[in-house]
């Protein structure tokens, strides 16, 4: 690895030190139907964010919930000495990119064949602390 590429990556890893995230690889659910649901919870705290993933009826909503449970098990390890409830944890970004594709045939009439395309997706949460400009 040349010194340019080192001293990118030591910075990556150093802009990633002090910021809590959970990453979701490969899950079998379309990303257009994890988008509907990670649109409900961005931008929101994390206790709001908790009880709406709980309630929702959609499929996807348990995976992003264990997902957002693991972020914040994953800021509690950075922050040994901090409590959740008062630091104000809000759900900073959270991204739904598209995975692999599985790619099936289904028999059609007349000989034909129908493609089925069963979708997958990549997501990543980030918390960030909501900071208190009132003194």
């Amino acid at each position: 690895m040349g010194v340019r590429k080192r001293n990118t990556a030591q910075a990556l890893k150093d802009s990633r030190q002090d910021v809590a995230f959970a990453k979701l690889n490969n899950c079998p659910t379309s990303p257009r139907k994890m988008r509907l649901v990670a649109d409900l919870v961005r931008g929101k705290d994390v206790q709001i964010a908790l009880q709406i993933l709980k309630f929702s009826t959609k499929e996807a909503s348990r995976k992003l919930e264990k997902l957002l449970l693991s972020a914040i098990s994953n800021w509690q390890q950075k922050n040994e000495d901090a409590d959740v409830e008062n630091a104000q944890l809000y759900v900073q970004e959270i991204k739904v990119d598209g995975g692999s594709m599985l790619k099936r045939l289904r028999p059609a009439p007349q000989g034909r064949a129908h493609r089925i395309r069963k979708r997958s997706n990549h997501v990543t949460i980030t918390l960030g602390e909501r900071i208190n400009t009132e003194s």
